[in-house]
């Protein structure tokens, strides 16, 4: 159940304000907005002076975000990326007095969408098809997502950058003198409402690559090998790429854990980086730096994704915030010594 304290913290105000407030305090001079707001989120959450030490778990609820994650706690460790994202949201919910609980991930065979109704808010971290997210919103209309195309204008959006970064990377190597580029990256993929994964051709960084080299004439370079997101298969593919002739001067790799794999290939066949081929990567992550060479590689504060989510989840349940937004969280290049001048 909603305490004064876990109003005070989501109205802005001290808990003794919240206290004389709800009790109706006649000597108590506050703003009428404040108090409005106060009154608003007492509503919203439940919160009850009878029930305030033990109240029914559907009124708790309304003070619980409710996740729905691509990966389970096992799968995630091994995608820094989504594991960032999840860190995000537990730290900032426990900033706010909030809980934050898995209610299902996307592959589970057995799902209670029902359940999703008594959180305050839903916060999805993932990709899933359209009629999977009007069952969410069936349940819970405080529906956030995560590392998500925004396409339903009623709907709210945390999203990366990867696709103008993309283009960043290849007008900075493009002006290196760079112009054999390939790429080397995986599959988006979306979940449906039974779980079932469905695989894309590419994803929103191969897609600007193929986009980029057509505006820059560039086509008869154009290569770019798609396969999972996995340290083998990054290997596998660098592998494939040393067999072009003429061989790329520079390869955008679309994650670290896949760079890595690239990395070990190019060792395997004695080519030097970035004398032979430059490398430029994604994540950052921070084992990656310590290389040799060290590797060129976008940051994007997954972490911060994360507590946006959080923030905004927060202002749906205190109603502070009504309408659908789509925020873009900005990466950063990293140049490091993966990456030189052509040849």
């Amino acid at each position: 159940m909603a305490s004064i304290r876990d109003i005070a913290k989501m109205a802005g105000v001290s808990p003794a304000s919240v206290s004389r407030i709800l009790n109706n305090d006649p000597s108590f001079s506050i703003n009428k907005n404040t108090r409005a707001r106060v009154i608003e989120i007492a509503n919203r959450v439940q919160y009850s002076k009878k029930n305030s030490e033990r109240g029914p778990k559907s009124a708790g609820k309304k003070m619980t975000i409710g996740l729905v994650l691509r990966h389970d706690a096992k799968t995630e460790l091994s995608d820094p990326y989504f594991h960032e994202i999840h860190e995000g949201i537990e730290e900032e919910a426990a900033k706010w007095r909030l809980h934050a609980e898995v209610a299902f991930t996307m592959h589970e065979k057995n799902r209670d969408w029902e359940s999703l109704s008594a959180y305050g808010a839903v916060i999805m971290v993932g990709e899933m098809t359209a009629d999977a997210i009007s069952k969410i919103k069936k349940y819970n209309k405080n529906l956030i997502l995560i590392d998500a195309t925004p396409s339903d204008p009623n709907l709210s959006y945390i999203c990366n950058d990867f696709v103008d970064k993309t283009y960043e990377i290849l007008n900075y190597l493009y002006s290196l003198g760079h112009r054999n580029i390939a790429y080397i990256g995986g599959r988006s993929s979306i979940v449906d409402g039974n779980g079932k994964t469905i695989y894309q051709a590419g994803d929103a960084r191969a897609n600007a690559y193929h986009n980029w080299m057509k505006l820059k004439g560039l086509g008869k370079y154009e290569q770019a090998l798609i396969t999972n997101w996995s340290t083998h298969e990054g290997l596998q593919s660098a592998n494939k790429l040393l067999e072009l002739d003429p061989r790329p001067s520079t390869v955008v790799v679309g994650s670290d854990p896949m760079a890595l794999g690239v990395y070990k290939a190019f060792s395997n066949h004695k080519i030097n980086i970035p004398q032979d081929i430059s490398i430029v990567s994604f994540d950052d992550v921070e084992m990656t730096q310590y290389l040799t060479p060290t590797l060129s590689s976008v940051y994007i504060n997954a972490n911060e994704m994360g507590k946006l989510g959080v923030r905004l989840a927060k202002s749906m349940i205190s109603e502070e915030v009504n309408a659908s937004i789509t925020v873009t969280v900005h990466s950063q290049l990293k140049i490091r010594e993966s990456i030189a001048k052509k040849k």
